[in-house]
């Protein structure tokens, strides 16, 4: 009787530890307390990684992926490819193809195992909640520069527990999925981005993905390159000009 009473007290008692240690495995680190450097390496590009997986929405990744992608400075070669300043890779849980939402197939570059170290992150609303992203985002948190969600991707950055007491925001009819999910975000409304912390960043929905992403580039290279490559684009959003208060989401129903 003792020896069943205890292997029972024993067993709870490793249940208990082994629980709080799989939480704990799922606490984000604490954050830096650093400044991001906004600087264009002399040589060599600015890595960029986008976390993609089933259900990734195309607007979501591929406005911002174009943006970056064309970003030139002439001093720095003949060639377009020399004149880049941004390398772009995709990353996810394996090099499986992944089906975007609508149906677009991509074969990820990396997967969370070798991804080579990005200097910025961009994140768009999908289904991927791994365990193996959440902790790929977590670090990379504490390394990169810039962090950035685009539409629903908020949520997956308030999974990795990035958002806890801070500003965020997201497409306009996520409002109130975004809220439950994580009561203590401030929600920020009817903005086209939301700057979370010195390293976070979340856009709206959909095109506000190229708004933060343009204002990304200005931090980098300066407001005169980024509207060179808003008339690349022939991108007349003007969002990405300030903070991101610019109304966002629903202001095309509301009337003149």
């Amino acid at each position: 009787m003792f020896m069943s009473l205890a292997r029972g007290f024993i067993l709870s008692v490793c249940t208990t530890i082994l629980a709080q240690c799989a939480v704990n495995a799922q606490q984000p680190p604490p954050p830096a307390s650093r400044s991001p450097h906004y600087r264009v390496p002399e040589k060599g590009k600015i890595p960029v990684a986008f976390v993609i997986s089933d259900d990734a929405v195309t607007i979501d990744f591929a406005g911002p992926w174009q943006v970056f992608k064309d970003v030139f400075i002439q001093s720095r070669g003949k060639t377009l490819a020399e004149q880049s300043v941004f390398s772009l890779y995709t990353v996810s849980d394996s090099r499986q193809p992944v089906g975007t939402f609508g149906g677009m197939q991509i074969i990820p570059d990396y997967t969370f195992d070798n991804a080579p170290e990005p200097t910025i992150v961009v994140i768009p609303a999908q289904k991927g909640r791994s365990t193996k992203m959440l902790t790929w985002i977590q670090k990379m948190s504490l390394q990169s520069d810039v962090v950035m969600s685009v539409c629903t991707g908020a949520n997956v950055l308030g999974d990795a527990g990035l958002l806890r007491g801070k500003p965020a925001t997201t497409h306009h009819l996520f409002y109130s999925e975004l809220h439950n999910a994580f009561p203590d975000v401030l929600l920020q409304k009817n903005r086209r981005f939301v700057q979370s912390d010195p390293i976070i960043f979340a856009a709206g929905g959909l095109s506000s993905g190229m708004d933060l992403a343009l204002h990304i580039v200005k931090l980098y290279v300066g407001a005169s390159r980024a509207e060179e490559t808003a008339k690349l684009l022939e991108y007349e959003g003007t969002g990405w000009e300030g903070d991101g208060t610019e109304v966002a989401g629903d202001r095309r129903s509301k009337p003149n």
